[in-house]
């Protein structure tokens, strides 16, 4: 996943879109597209809509720069915030099409789109969350450290350690709570609609 970036460099990179400097969206695309493509594929389980949805969501970006407050969050969590509202878009697109065309039920086409938003929430709440609470999960759940081990890897004490697990898992219990289409974040109204 790409790293956090400071505040000044989301406004500079803002305003660097909103001139329409081309290199920018280069930069941003460099930085962002593979956790981009990443959420989609998530969502989506199909690489060539994943990478259409990454063409979207940097389109939409290209065109409509001045959609991102840097106020209210950093410019990694939008991205992902669009990202996750499309792909779930797209899916429910493409599980209506497959209903209209007699496959699956209606209940069938909601569970699963009902647990692509959930998976796409959770994802966006990794996303967000601060690189400290981030780095600890990714340690003790992708690469299986208890919190001795993730205390060791990140050079924190084991109290740290514990902190920063349990803080990441009460933040990722929120997933089933809140859905992600139409839950915007606070000044992105009308956000979760499709690009």
């Amino acid at each position: 996943m790409a790293q956090d970036t400071p505040p000044r460099w989301d406004r500079r990179m803002q305003q660097r879109l909103a001139r329409g400097e081309a290199a920018a969206l280069g930069e941003l695309y460099d930085r962002f597209a593979s956790l981009v493509h990443m959420l989609a594929h998530r969502v989506l389980d199909d690489d060539t809509a994943a990478d259409q949805v990454t063409r979207e969501v940097f389109g939409y970006i290209w065109e409509n720069p001045d959609a991102y407050d840097p106020r209210q969050g950093s410019l990694r969590s939008w991205v992902a915030k669009l990202t996750n509202s499309q792909a779930v878009h797209r899916l429910r697109q493409s599980e209506a099409a497959a209903l209209a065309r007699g496959d699956g039920s209606s209940e069938e086409v909601e569970q699963k789109v009902r647990r692509a938003a959930v998976a796409a929430r959770a994802d966006y709440i990794v996303t967000s969350m601060p690189a400290p609470l981030r780095a600890a999960l990714e340690l003790a759940y992708h690469q299986r450290r208890d919190y001795r081990e993730t205390a060791r890897d990140l050079g924190v004490s084991e109290d740290e350690a514990r902190r920063r697990l349990r803080l990441g898992l009460q933040l990722l219990s929120t997933a089933h709570t809140r859905p992600l289409e139409g839950s915007a974040p606070p000044g992105y109204a009308g956000y979760g609609r499709p690009l």
